[in-house]
């Protein structure tokens, strides 16, 4: 492979803002992988964020991009799933799998997409320094003809569509908006796009914490909700404390440690048949490795307020962020009624938007 822009490439990256600011491209933010595509005559190299290859986990994408991208060029975009018309986070999970058989299984049976957002490369060129509104310009062209799997993200530079795209498109599984400078160079690893994500808020149960990686202070605290039955299911963590109130935290939380941990409701993550679902605090993921999960339980007898931003499935998709402690109310009370239900919308329709 010899290109004017070569693998490995991080990609450029966007910063938390509240409002959809003036004067930009705005596009959907896609909750997938995000991927570098790398295209030289007959080879195709998938890079992830961090720079490793995704190439052999979808193959059936290698097959798609040779068909529809130019002959040799760099792409950025996002690799997701699409299910029952919306984007499905975890079947797309499941596809990073050591074993090529079941890669090859998967990948007839929830084959994954390809969008395309930027271009940073064409041909004999490098447009890392060429504007954002000239790469759009050049990624529309050469990708006028094609057909999914790989799909042009939808794009426009009216302020009014974005926000309405901001309010259907999360009804698709979308994240959220990306607003970019229209003057933007393409800058790698640097946060100069701007994101604006939906945060919600939701009262929940804590019922454990995890250890900070530098020592015996807070790392995360592990929250529950409880369902339609009364059980107390693992909903996610909370994190980004400060140091200090890391500290804090683990003597504030210590008169809550069980000295029997077989009487928590989520006492059942130490068995190994308990962690093939990957919804207990204690299992291992391919994500994770040999990463230490263990976890402290604790009596789940304290609610705290976090805000979210959405839900996958019946968890949150992000770390939550921690608001405040709600003495006034009951652990039994958090149930997932108190959740928002998102109306839903087609995937189908915001791929076929335009700006």
């Amino acid at each position: 492979m010899e290109l004017p822009v070569m693998p490995p490439v991080k990609p450029m990256l966007a910063k938390s803002v509240s409002a959809i600011p003036a004067g930009m491209q705005y596009e959907a933010k896609w909750d997938g992988f995000r991927a570098i595509v790398y295209r030289d005559g007959a080879e195709i190299e998938i890079g992830s964020r961090t720079g490793k290859s995704l190439t052999r986990y979808f193959p059936e994408l290698v097959a798609a991009l040779q068909d529809n991208l130019p002959d040799r060029c760099v792409v950025d975009g996002e690799i997701v799933i699409v299910h029952d018309g919306r984007l499905d986070f975890d079947r797309l999970t499941e596809r990073i799998h050591p074993a090529a058989s079941r890669v090859k299984l998967l990948a007839g049976t929830t084959p994954a997409s390809f969008v395309a957002f930027d271009l940073l490369a064409l041909g004999d060129d490098a447009f890392l320094d060429a504007p954002l509104a000239e790469r759009r310009s050049a990624l529309v062209q050469v990708l006028s003809t094609a057909r999914p799997p790989v799909h042009l993200a939808p794009a426009t530079t009216d302020p009014a569509l974005a926000r309405e795209w901001f309010e259907q498109f999360e009804g698709a599984g979308l994240d959220g908006v990306i607003a970019k400078p229209l003057d933007l160079p393409y800058r790698p690893d640097a946060r100069l796009m701007f994101k604006i994500k939906h945060e919600r808020t939701a009262d929940v149960v804590v019922a454990g914490f995890r250890f900070h990686k530098s020592g015996p202070i807070i790392g995360s605290l592990l929250l529950g909700l409880h369902d339609q039955h009364g059980t107390l299911q693992h909903v996610g963590v909370c994190a980004a404390f400060p140091m200090k109130r890391r500290a804090e935290l683990v003597e504030e939380l210590e008169p809550l440690r069980m000295d029997d941990p077989q009487e928590h409701p989520w006492a059942a993550w130490a068995e190994e048949s308990a962690h093939e679902s990957a919804r207990l605090p204690g299992a291992q993921s391919r994500w994770t490795g040999k990463k230490d999960l263990s976890w402290v339980p604790l009596r789940p007898e304290r609610v705290c307020e976090v805000a979210y931003d959405h839900m996958e499935g019946d968890r949150f998709r992000h770390t939550a962020q921690f608001r405040r402690w709600r003495p006034d109310r009951t652990p039994r009370s958090c149930t997932y009624a108190q959740l928002e239900e998102v109306i839903g919308y087609d995937l189908a329709e915001v791929l076929g938007a335009r700006g």
